[in-house]
């Protein structure tokens, strides 16, 4: 083993940190991760984390809302830049923090930018900055990761019921609208006060998906039935949500771009789930660290596998917020296509850091938990690659 290798082992930090992405190198930007990471190092550690998710809500509401303090209220607003969004969920995927970030403020909050009319952007737009309403997005059959357009075109697929048995069906009833059907895989589906729910509507006459609002807060809601599963990931919940001749509101108006705005917000979320994951793979490759630390042999074998594990980290991590930097600080746009390429890598790097992770201590199996649910939920990772290369006419490219 040469000096070097040597050195990387026997280092207070075998495998440095790289350092912060140019995204994150503002003083306003640092200033903004240290808040984010004192807060999570007071209430999201391995315990209060195991405390959080064997609740009724599965998170700690006082971290969910000192989080959309720090995240910022009106000012930013659901929507914030998206580097300082990637930020965030990259600290909370180092600590894999159970909270509502993800459900309401990547997937709901973009929706209800896009498709709400002014009302209901008024009602529910504040009080999502403020931490006071969380959301879900409910899809039929668990086809999240089709209906965000990650793995398949979403304009391709009757994925919301096509007319025909399945799904979720919405019908006028004079009044508004009611839903019929179940959507499994639903993040905070248990828990949300408001569900956005992917709907078919029209028949064979005028097949069409269009998005519903659900009010959940309070009392039962008559025909909803919402079941808490079990997960791989109990950072991660998820619900079976049934719909039994529920009253539902229209989100938005007719004509309405849906498919194009789940699109656009699926290729903004990839970016965000990348960077949790970059978070986690950090995490995950720290304490393989330590492990190698500590131990007496294969210190050769452990140093070249460790920092081909950190490369691979920091290329995921540096392909994530040059994804996030493809949109402009009004938020997350349509033009972030790299997002599904940058989740891929980010996912690869957290399975092989969660593997690498779990030789030494089954502590680390709340990591590999997560890159596994994350994969069956948002992948798989060929899926993500081949839709990105489809996206982006790599394929033609090549044939050219």
């Amino acid at each position: 083993m040469d000096a070097a290798e040597s050195a990387a082992l026997t280092a207070p930090h075998p495998v440095p940190h790289p350092a912060p992405h140019p995204a994150t190198l503002t003083e306003e930007r640092r200033e903004f991760r240290r808040a984010l990471r004192d807060l999570l190092a007071e209430r999201a550690g391995p315990h209060q984390n195991l405390v959080a998710t064997a609740t009724p809500r599965g998170y700690d509401p006082e971290l969910w809302a000192r989080l959309s303090a720090t995240l910022g209220p009106a000012g930013h607003g659901p929507a914030l830049d998206p580097a300082e969004l990637a930020l965030a969920c990259e600290e909370t995927g180092r600590v894999l923090a159970p909270s509502p970030l993800l459900a309401t403020r990547v997937l709901a909050a973009p929706l209800l930018t896009a498709l709400g009319s002014p009302a209901q952007r008024a009602a529910h737009l504040p009080r999502i900055a403020a931490g006071s309403l969380t959301c879900a997005l409910a899809v039929p059959g668990g086809a999240l990761a089709l209906a965000l357009g990650l793995t398949g075109d979403n304009t391709a697929d009757d994925w919301s019921g096509g007319g025909r048995a399945g799904g979720v069906q919405a019908r006028p009833d004079g009044e508004g609208w009611r839903l019929y059907g179940e959507a499994a895989q639903v993040l905070d589906g248990h828990s949300a006060g408001l569900l956005l729910v992917a709907a078919h509507a029209g028949g064979f006459a005028r097949s069409r998906t269009l998005l519903f609002l659900v009010r959940a807060e309070g009392a039962d809601v008559p025909g909803l039935v919402r079941t808490r599963q079990p997960a791989l990931d109990a950072t991660r919940p998820r619900a079976t949500v049934q719909f039994r001749d529920t009253r539902a509101e229209l989100l938005g108006a007719e004509p309405a771009d849906v498919l194009g705005a789940l699109a656009a917000t699926g290729r903004s979320a990839a970016v965000m789930l990348a960077a949790e994951a970059v978070g986690a793979a950090r995490a995950a490759l720290d304490r393989a660290v330590a492990h190698a630390r500590s131990r007496a042999g294969s210190r050769e074998a452990a140093a070249h596998r460790l920092a081909d594990l950190s490369v691979q980290v920091e290329a995921a991590r540096t392909l994530t917020y040059s994804a996030a930097g493809e949109s402009g600080p009004g938020g997350p746009g349509p033009g972030l296509e790299s997002g599904p390429l940058a989740l891929a890598h980010a996912l690869e790097a957290l399975r092989a850091t969660a593997e690498e992770a779990l030789r030494p201590a089954d502590a680390a199996a709340p990591f590999a938990g997560r890159a596994a649910s994350d994969e069956l939920l948002f992948g798989p990772v060929r899926g993500l690659r081949a839709r990105a290369a489809e996206r982006t006419g790599l394929f033609r490219e090549v044939a050219a």
